[in-house]
């Protein structure tokens, strides 16, 4: 199995070092050569089977290359002890709450298994690893949580401080030790160029860097996992399903895209955005334009001008698109529109969503949640379908409790994962959006 750049210009790795580099050397984005798909009635043997066995059979066709079957049975033990709990909201739709992990948002899925993938790889290796990652609100917490402690390695996260909330800021800045939080006066795309120049940054040579951004392929891979086993638990993987994915940096989409081309039956991937309509408008013209600044929504995970996994999607269709967002060659448009639906939703309509569902059915979201969730509702006014459909609620709503009990009149239910922080001392740096200063910070923490 081997590993290519989206830009086309530098050899193809192997999945040690596509993890390890993060970014590729040309500056894009690393995807396998091929794409695995399921042997038949490969994916009927796996119903009724836990969610870790699920995710060593999909990861499997990966990673057997660099982690033995053994092994990485055992890491998704360790890494998934959580519930996924798929809820019913009537009898086509369903809601797959991705938020019962320790920072209680999707990407715990994620960050816990490359914890586990670069705790392998590193254990018998020389001097440390400096792990940079930009969030624009729970990846950072997810990665600093995924890594803590793990030996050998540090992590620096860099946040805007004005569009995170108070937990997801207080997951990052309450660790200490092998964790470095950085405030940065800036967007989420300020926080994302800023690790992406260092990347190809040569006078950095001696401080070995890597990325656990949705941009490092073992951010991507245990993304897929979650769409099968969706699959299987509504369908025995047998009948298409329409799955609705809120979308920021593309990165969860892209799990769902990638589960569709191994095999798993998809109807429509539903792209659901925020204000950030940028994907949505390129699909109506055909024209890509990066919105800068991003737009600040209270969806603020996805408030993201320039989603750099979209290179991606691109590369699948056929087309290339560069690190600065130019198509350099168009994707296959025709293709694309057919397997994905993209819209946009406003702050206005994502909160009368979040009233709505809760007064009519019961159902609890928090802001991306319920952009995924009117994303699949429009999807299905305009293409009435008998399919069982999906949608991805990616963060607790008690991790955005304002906005709930303005909305809603009361206060989520705290896991414990987020009301232990509230006790710890927070401790994190702050910068300006330069990468003069950034640069200067990391030779000042890590250059010696």
């Amino acid at each position: 199995m081997l590993y290519a750049s989206t830009n086309r210009q530098t050899p193809e790795v192997n999945l040690a070092e596509a993890l390890l580099q993060g970014q590729a050397p040309d500056k894009g984005l690393y995807l396998p050569v091929t794409i695995p798909s399921f042997e038949p009635d490969e994916l009927s043997s796996l119903c009724g089977r836990p969610y870790t066995e699920v995710a060593a059979a999909v990861l499997g066709k990966f990673t057997t290359d660099t982690f033995p079957v053994a092994r990485l049975r055992q890491m998704c033990q360790n890494a998934y002890d959580f519930d996924v709990p798929i809820e019913r909201v009537d009898s086509q739709r369903y809601v797959m709450r991705l938020d019962r992990g320790p920072t209680a948002s999707f990407k715990d899925f994620a960050g816990r298994m490359m914890g586990q993938m670069f705790g392998v790889l590193r254990r018998d290796a020389s001097g440390r690893l400096v792990i940079l990652t930009a969030t624009s609100g729970d990846t950072g917490s997810a990665i600093a949580h995924a890594f803590y402690r793990i030996p050998k390695i540090e992590v620096m996260v860099l946040f805007p401080p004005a569009e995170v909330s108070n937990r997801q800021r207080k997951q990052m800045t309450t660790l200490g030790e092998n964790i470095t939080a950085v405030a940065v006066d800036g967007k989420f795309d300020d926080c994302q160029a800023l690790v992406k120049q260092a990347f190809s940054d040569t006078t950095l040579g001696r401080i070995r860097l890597t990325s656990a951004n949705s941009i490092n392929i073992g951010r991507l891979l245990p993304q897929i996992v979650y769409y099968v086993y969706a699959s299987l638990q509504l369908v025995r993987g047998e009948e298409p399903i329409i799955i609705s994915v809120p979308s920021g940096n593309f990165g969860n989409m892209m799990g769902a895209l990638l589960a569709s081309r191994m095999g798993v039956p998809v109807e429509k991937i539903v792209v659901s955005t925020n204000a950030n309509d940028e994907v949505p408008r390129f699909f109506t013209t055909g024209c890509y334009e990066k919105i800068v600044p991003s737009r600040s929504c209270i969806s603020n995970a996805m408030n993201v001008g320039h989603p750099s996994n979209f290179a991606r999607v691109v590369a699948l269709f056929g087309g290339w698109m560069d690190e600065a967002g130019n198509v350099r060659e168009m994707p296959d448009m025709d293709r694309m529109k057919k397997e994905l639906f993209a819209v946009s939703i406003t702050d206005d309509e994502t909160r009368s969503t979040i009233q709505r569902a809760w007064k009519t059915q019961n159902l609890l979201l928090e802001p991306h949640g319920a952009v995924g969730w009117l994303g699949l509702e429009r999807y299905l006014e305009e293409n009435p379908s008998d399919s069982k459909a999906v949608s991805v609620e990616t963060a607790s709503p008690a991790k955005f409790p304002e906005e709930i009990e303005r909305l809603l009149g009361f206060s989520p239910e705290v896991p414990f994962s987020l009301s232990e922080i509230e006790r710890k001392e927070e401790h994190y740096l702050t910068m300006p959006a330069d990468y003069g200063a950034f640069h200067e910070l990391l030779l000042k923490t890590y250059g010696a």
